[in-house]
């Protein structure tokens, strides 16, 4: 398992995302449109992890479909506050046996989601989803799973050819990922048993080479609140 990449709501369109990202010297991309769902994204790939600006285009399918989808559900949620960071996102390499150990934990599983883009090429992607049941709230959402059908050696190589992770991108990396909660000693407790990683002595949680950080900050909503870069040079 690893930190695949980071949700970041927005309300703009993915096309103006991706011009403001090249206009701080971010090579970002148009990801594509989940037809099934009304949204679309931008994304910006880094050399561990890679960002996603999720926008709803269809408002109407998106609500339909955030009876389902959790994710949308709390697109929906936060908006009333605006856009901002959201959630992340964890890759499994099978999503079936994962969904049995998390229920063996106690958490509470959905049922596992299939899930498809439309890239910008026309390609249509496929992958697997799964969340943790949690009403949508204030309160800081557990992270999300996936797995994608295609090898990871197979998604470097599709993401070379097309343009979408080149040696700019992988000169730099995310580092660190910092939550504003309540309670960080509660939040630190409850994600390293549902990731099996110890707790740091800073209420944080290593994962590979992405540190976790719970910061206690009484926010009207408990969210993911910034990430770091670090350069590769």
């Amino acid at each position: 398992m690893k930190l695949d990449h980071i949700v970041y709501f927005t309300r703009d369109d993915v096309k103006n995302v991706v011009i403001e990202q090249h206009e701080k010297g971010n090579q970002a991309i148009v990801g594509g449109q989940h037809e099934n769902w009304g949204t679309a994204n931008a994304l910006l790939y880094t050399e561990n992890v890679y960002i996603e600006w999720l926008t709803v285009e269809d408002a109407e399918k998106a609500q339909v479909a955030a009876a389902d989808q959790p994710l949308i559900a709390q697109y929906f949620h936060d908006q009333q506050q605006g856009d901002g960071w959201a959630t992340v996102c964890f890759s499994v390499e099978d999503m079936e046996q994962w969904k049995k150990e998390l229920d063996n934990k106690g958490f509470t599983t959905t049922k596992i989601l299939h899930a498809s883009r439309k890239t910008e090429e026309g390609t249509v992607l496929h992958w697997k989803m799964l969340f943790i049941e949690q009403s949508v709230s204030n309160e800081l959402p557990y992270p999300f799973f996936i797995e994608w059908k295609e090898s990871e050696t197979q998604r470097q190589t599709r993401l070379e050819k097309t343009g979408a992770r080149t040696a700019t991108h992988t000169q730099q990396r995310i580092s660190e990922c910092i939550f504003h909660v309540e309670d960080p000693l509660r939040e630190t407790a409850e994600w390293a048993v549902l990731l099996s990683k110890k707790v740091g002595d800073t209420h944080d949680i290593q994962f590979g080479d992405v540190l976790l950080r719970f910061v206690e900050k009484q926010d009207t909503v408990q969210r993911l609140a910034g990430i770091r870069f670090l350069s590769n040079d």
